[in-house]
């Protein structure tokens, strides 16, 4: 130890003071915050829960229909959204972009506000109401909103991306410990004290971290937004399929009903030798066909009721009737404008261009990474030979000789190109989705118009001219039979197509956006319509997103 170095010699005790006065005044520079609560209201984060300030615009999520009314065509009209304020990117990078020395500010950094988290909590599990309540569908809407456990998934991500955006702006923690030296040189305890140790973080790092995390943030609440929109969707789909589902129960029961006294009747007037035995069995054919009919009609409604309630997330709601309009209201969509609505307003569009901004913040992250951290030691020792208190300085910095994080810069540089490109693929589905929505929509609007204009008029015409001529005698029991089969069907054929016209509908005015419960948010098959009268149909499925 070199015994020659300037110290002011006062006391043994007062330069020691001093130093560990001047250590721990350094320390307290550092870090100062004093508690907890404090260091949150600084850092944008209550009580432990991140806030962020200030950022995207969310998406405006659809209200809750307070209608008693289920209109046929216009009851997605709620779930139009407004535009996204999310910047448009660039279509291509001409270039791989070198480093940049420009960081952002902490004011820069774009976060979305408590007031638009708000929106977005999840309330505590609602309960079914009494079975002997009348359900409307603004109460299967809000059952669902509590409910509905991919919600609370979703703003489980919410806070998770908060949860990152708080920890990537902290600092390292500085480390405070105790170092001896010579320790039993010349038998005494040599040289003894504390030391204080920081890394200090350069390039504003810790800014474009939360740069980064904010950009999760906005795809998380682009999702939530979209997610939501999935499940009232998908609730107003599956309520007026249980409403469909409830008028065929009615008219397969009348169809048996009437299949039933056919064959009553075709026996007796066989007993009287009125009619032949080929006639009989023809009668107990149909008889048996409206029976199977009946039966599939009541499985049907079961099944609508059991996927009605697992949208809604409330497994124990009993079947119990619904009231609701079957009509359509006038007015159509138009192509055109549809289009045009869905690339404005989609939130799968707003989360692939948050994407990219994500992917952005990230290679600029990359392209700091290099710029070297400062690792600073301070310590303060007492020699018990020489009775001096002495100090150390210790600094050390990392040379990027080798390591210039080519690697990273490289990955970040392809996943903006990707993120880039999946705007584009996004656009290009949503297209492709919706040509398939328009086209079963304008084939089922199609098919509604003439069923009510032609169809359903000439059948009740025909049962009642058949009806007249049979009690005049100028039909047999058969040709009546075949009336009111002919009726029934027409009947039951027209509640598919409406089925088909407000599934995709809903679909179409609610930005294509249905299949709440499919995690993978694999394709769902489509069935075709019928191009005949045919009494036995499955729930109306429109196209949901196939990424």
């Amino acid at each position: 130890m070199d015994r020659t170095k300037p110290f002011v010699r006062e006391s043994a005790r007062s330069p020691r003071v001093k130093l560990f006065a001047l250590v721990l005044g350094f320390f307290a520079a550092q870090f100062p915050c004093t508690s907890i609560p404090k260091c949150n209201a600084e850092t944008g984060v209550a009580g432990g829960t991140s806030s962020p300030r200030q950022g995207f615009a969310l998406q405006k999520l659809p209200g809750v229909n307070d209608g008693h009314r289920i209109p046929v065509v216009t009851v997605a009209a709620q779930s139009r959204l407004d535009r996204t304020g999310i910047a448009p990117v660039s279509k291509e990078v001409q270039s791989q972009p070198g480093p940049k020395r420009n960081s952002p500010q902490p004011a820069q950094i774009l976060l979305a506000s408590s007031a638009q988290h708000s929106m977005e909590n999840i309330p505590p599990g609602m309960p079914a109401p009494n079975s002997t309540e009348s359900l409307t569908l603004a109460d299967l809407e809000n059952i669902a909103l509590a409910n509905n456990p991919t919600l609370v998934q979703a703003s489980a991500r919410i806070q998770a991306a908060e949860g990152r955006w708080l920890q990537g702006g902290l600092r390292p923690n500085p480390i405070f410990g105790y170092q001896a030296t010579e320790v039993g040189n010349e038998g005494r305890g040599g040289q003894q004290g504390a030391f204080y140790s920081q890394e200090f973080v350069r390039g504003g790092k810790l800014d474009l971290n939360r740069t980064v995390a904010s950009r999760e943030i906005a795809q998380a609440q682009q999702q939530m937004a979209a997610q939501r929109l999935r499940v009232l969707n998908d609730v107003r789909i599956e309520y007026f399929n249980v409403l469909v589902a409830q008028r065929a129960l009615e008219l397969t029961r009348e169809l048996a009903d009437i299949g039933q006294r056919g064959l009553k009747m075709t026996e007796q007037l066989f007993q009287g030798e009125q009619v032949s035995n080929a006639e009989v069995l023809q009668a107990r054919i149909e008889s048996a066909s409206a029976v199977i009919t009946l039966q599939n009609a009541q499985n049907r409604h079961a099944a609508a009721w059991r996927r009605l309630s697992s949208v809604v997330g409330a497994r124990e709601i009993s079947v119990q009737a619904l009231s609701g309009n079957l009509t359509p209201e006038p007015g159509e969509l138009d192509w055109n404008e549809s289009y045009t609505r869905i690339i404005a307003q989609s939130p799968e569009l707003a989360t692939a261009r948050a994407g990219v901004s994500r992917a952005q913040a990230i290679l600029e992250r990359a392209r700091i990474e290099p710029r070297p951290n400062v690792d600073v030691q301070l310590g303060v020792q007492y020699d018990n030979a020489s009775q001096f208190t002495i100090g150390n300085i210790q600094m050390g910095i990392p040379i990027p000789y080798s390591n210039r994080n080519q690697g990273n810069i490289q990955t970040a540089f392809a996943d903006l190109r990707n993120a880039q490109a999946d705007v584009g693929r996004v656009e290009l589905s949503l297209r492709n989705r919706l040509a398939l929505a328009y086209e079963n929509y304008a084939n089922a609007r199609n098919q509604v118009d003439t069923f009510s204009r032609q169809i359903l008029p000439d059948a009740r015409a025909s049962l009642e001219l058949v009806s007249s001529g049979f009690q005049q005698q100028q039909f047999d029991f058969l040709t009546l039979l075949t009336a009111q089969r002919t009726y029934s069907q027409a009947n039951l054929a027209y509640l598919q197509s409406l089925q088909e016209l407000n599934a995709n509908h809903i679909a179409i005015e609610g930005l294509l956006l249905t299949g709440s419960l499919q995690s993978d948010r694999e394709s769902i098959d489509v069935p075709g319509l019928s191009g005949g009268i045919a009494p036995v149909f499955g729930p109306g499925k429109p196209p949901v997103e196939r990424n």
